[in-house]
Formats: C-alpha cells, sequence, structure tokens
C-alpha cells in the first residue's frame, strides 16, 4: 500500500504535468483521506497503472473533486491522452462527461493558464579543499627532482578548474491548444493539416482529438511540446496560426493548458 502524504496535487504524463492545488497522491491512492481536505496524486495517466489509480479513485464519484465539473477535472482531462477502455468503467464514464461540458461550461475566450514547476536546485560543485602546505625541510627540498603525482594530480585539477562550465539545458513546456473553425462548414481535417504543417526549431505537435463544441461545430484540440527558449506562445498563435494561409480554416486559439516539463 502506498503512502499517503499531504501537499499540491500532480497529475503526470509522459510530457505533460499538472498541479492541482486541492490533493495529492503519491504513488497509490488513500482511499481513507477527505478530498476536501487531503490530496491525491496520479502518476503516468498514459499508461494502464495511472488509468486503473484514476479509475479507482472516481469509484462512486461524478467528478474529481465533488458533485461538479471544477478545474481539476479539467487539468486531469487534458493529462488523459484518450478515452480510456472498458477496462476502465469509472474513468470512461468521467471523461465522457467532462468532454460533454467541456465546451459549453467554458464558453469565454481562455487567455491560458501557465503553472510553473519547482526546478530543480543546481547542484553544487564540491569545494575542493586546498591541499595543505607540504612541509619539508629545506634539506630535502630537491630543485631538480621529478614531478611527483601528488604534483601532477593537483596539476590536473587546477586545468579541470579553469574549464567552463556545462551550460544548462533549456527547459521544455506542454501546452494544450484549442483551434477554432469558422463555421460547421470548415474541413477540419485540413485545419489540423494547417495546424501540422507550422514547422520551427523547438516545435513538436503531439496528439490531437475534435470535441464538439454545439450545433454541429467541433473544434481541435491538440497537444504540442515546445522548448522555452526557442518557441513563444503567443506568437506562434498571433504570426502564424491565426494569419494566412491557416486563417483560411482557423478563426482564433486558445491557450487550455501550460506546464513545465
Amino acid at each position: 500500500m502506498g503512502t499517503c502524504s499531504v501537499h499540491s496535487t500532480e497529475f503526470i504524463s509522459s510530457d505533460f504535468v499538472t498541479r492541482v492545488p486541492y490533493l495529492s497522491v503519491q504513488s497509490s491512492l488513500c482511499p481513507h483521506l477527505s478530498s476536501s481536505s487531503m490530496a491525491v496524486t496520479f502518476s503516468d495517466l498514459h499508461t494502464e497503472s495511472g488509468l486503473k489509480s484514476l479509475d479507482e479513485f472516481l469509484a462512486g464519484k461524478s467528478y474529481i473533486s465533488g458533485d461538479h465539473i471544477t478545474k481539476d477535472d479539467i487539468k486531469v482531462y487534458a493529462a488523459v491522452l484518450e478515452k480510456p477502455g472498458s477496462a476502465f468503467p469509472n474513468a470512461s464514464k468521467w471523461y465522457e462527461s467532462v468532454s460533454s461540458h467541456l465546451a459549453p461550461s467554458f464558453p469565454g475566450k481562455a487567455v491560458g493558464v501557465r503553472i510553473g514547476g519547482n526546478s530543480l536546485p543546481a547542484e553544487d560543485t564540491p569545494s575542493k579543499e586546498a591541499a595543505p602546505a607540504k612541509e619539508e625541510d629545506d634539506d630535502d627540498l630537491d630543485l631538480f627532482g621529478d614531478e611527483t603525482e601528488e604534483d601532477k594530480k593537483a596539476a590536473e585539477e587546477r586545468e579541470a578548474a579553469k574549464k567552463p562550465a556545462k551550460k544548462k539545458e533549456s527547459g521544455k513546456s506542454s501546452v494544450l491548444l484549442d483551434v477554432k473553425p469558422w463555421d460547421d462548414e470548415t474541413d477540419m481535417k485540413k485545419l489540423e493539416e494547417a495546424v501540422r504543417s507550422i514547422e520551427m526549431p523547438g516545435l513538436l505537435w503531439g496528439a490531437s482529438k475534435l470535441v464538439p463544441v454545439g450545433y454541429g461545430i467541433k473544434k481541435l484540440q491538440i497537444m504540442m511540446t515546445i522548448v522555452d527558449d526557442l518557441v513563444s506562445v503567443d506568437t506562434l498563435i498571433e504570426e502564424r496560426l491565426t494569419v494566412e494561409p491557416c486563417n483560411e480554416y482557423i478563426q482564433s486559439c486558445d491557450i487550455v493548458a501550460f506546464n513545465k516539463i
């Protein structure tokens, strides 16, 4: 049986991490805890073990944090890549419910949510203790003697200290986008092709799905992974996705979730 701890919630997929501010589960469920005061953490929601944990947690529940849909459900929903199979009936029923409520429940234009992760502390370079000066008698001092092993080691350490520290690798983020068409006559296949046709260094398109909006209209939800120093999501939307030629199919784009990897 897993251990329980009280802290912020993390929902983790292969390249998608979501923090929920109420509850956290550490590697397994803590069913004896109240969801209003404690927290659960679901790991690897793209795997069967992760979906099993979610399915067990949702037994007897309609939503993650209560009887109504909340932001917790949206964040977990974004971490589940596709509808769970029949082996996970509770998770499957919850997924369908969130899918049907997602668009009409949030009709306003989203401005995006940025959830920063705690960066790993930089490893402190171990301080090298200065080797104590070797005390030698004047009689033992050999000005013309061969270099000793201690002298060679000290020289190598001095050279290593002069080399610049390795540059830290730039961080990455996982982003979930809502891409909306003009109307119900828009060819959604061509819309997705237009989105995926955009290529730039540091940008990788991921899984996608069509989500009903209403009146026969569907929107495209698509994941992407970006290198933070190379790709600006706002610039991508304003200068690539909503201008020619993509705006022939795309009316607008919204950021549903933005998470550090």
